[in-house]
This record gives structure tokens, C-alpha cells and sequence, in this order.
């Protein structure tokens, strides 16, 4: 598949558009049970204290999906994203407070490549810190 956006038409800095993803222990639960991933550090305070996390923290599996979203939404076709890696580098803390945390992604289009393809950088952070870096998708488009 390739996405709906013609490549003839995207340029190098393009900007995609930004957007926030809220991120409650409630969703952290939720997606425990899709993934199967029910480790403490996830929805055992107490416990990620214990292990030396300053609270809650959000799988980073998790935080990764939510930051390609961007990507997805802008490109119209989740299966235009061709390749797509990060490194996490800090975790998205998510106090039991009722509001939670939340991740805020930009991205941009950083290079044009062969094949119809293009290189979309992102930034992604969490209470004013970025969680992750090197986040770069690769997207086949139209």
C-alpha cells in the first residue's frame, strides 16, 4: 500500500501535524491487557518506586505507537510506513492524579529518498521532556 499524499508534492521540512496523546493509568491497564505486557513498573506504583522510577510509567511499546500515529494520520495508510525505529530515552511518567500524563509528537519531513519514499523525523515529549530520540519513519507515498 502507499499513502495518499504524492511525493511530487511533499518537500524537505514539510511539517506534519502535530498532536497529543493523553495517557492515564486507565490506558496503561487497558493496553497491559492487549499486549500482554503486565509488568508492575506499569501499574504498580508502589512498586516502580521500589525499583527506582519516579512513578507509573508508560510501556514504552505503547508511547512508540502513539508518536507513529502522526505519521499514520498524515500519510492515510498505516502500511505506507515502510520502516520505523526509536530509541527510548526517557520514560513517560503517569501520576495516579486523574489526569495523567501526556505525549505531545511533531514531525517533519527531513529527507526525500528513492522509490516514492520519505524520511519523517519525530519528537516526541512528556512534561517537557523529549522520551524519544532518533524516532524515524520511513513512508512510501503516492
Amino acid at each position: 500500500m502507499t499513502a495518499k499524499i504524492a511525493y511530487d508534492e511533499v518537500e524537505v521540512g514539510t511539517e506534519l501535524p502535530a498532536q497529543t496523546f493523553p495517557v492515564t493509568r486507565d490506558t496503561l491497564v487497558r493496553y497491559a491487557g492487549a499486549s500482554g505486557d503486565f509488568n508492575p513498573i506499569h501499574w504498580n506504583e508502589k512498586f516502580a518506586k521500589e525499583v527506582g522510577l519516579p512513578d507509573v510509567i508508560a510501556h514504552g511499546m505503547f508511547t512508540m505507537a502513539e508518536a507513529i500515529r502522526v505519521v499514520t494520520d498524515w500519510a492515510g495508510d498505516p502500511a505506507a510506513v515502510v520502516e520505523y525505529g526509536v530509541r527510548f530515552t526517557k520514560p513517560v511518567v503517569v501520576p495516579n492524579d486523574g489526569v495523567g500524563a501526556v505525549i505531545e509528537v511533531s514531525a517533519k519531513v527531513a529527507a526525500k529518498l528513492d522509490d516514492q519514499r520519505v524520511r519523517v523525523d519525530l519528537t516526541a515529549t512528556s512534561a517537557g521532556q523529549k522520551v524519544l530520540g532518533m524516532s524515524r519513519a520511513v513512508v512510501r507515498l503516492a
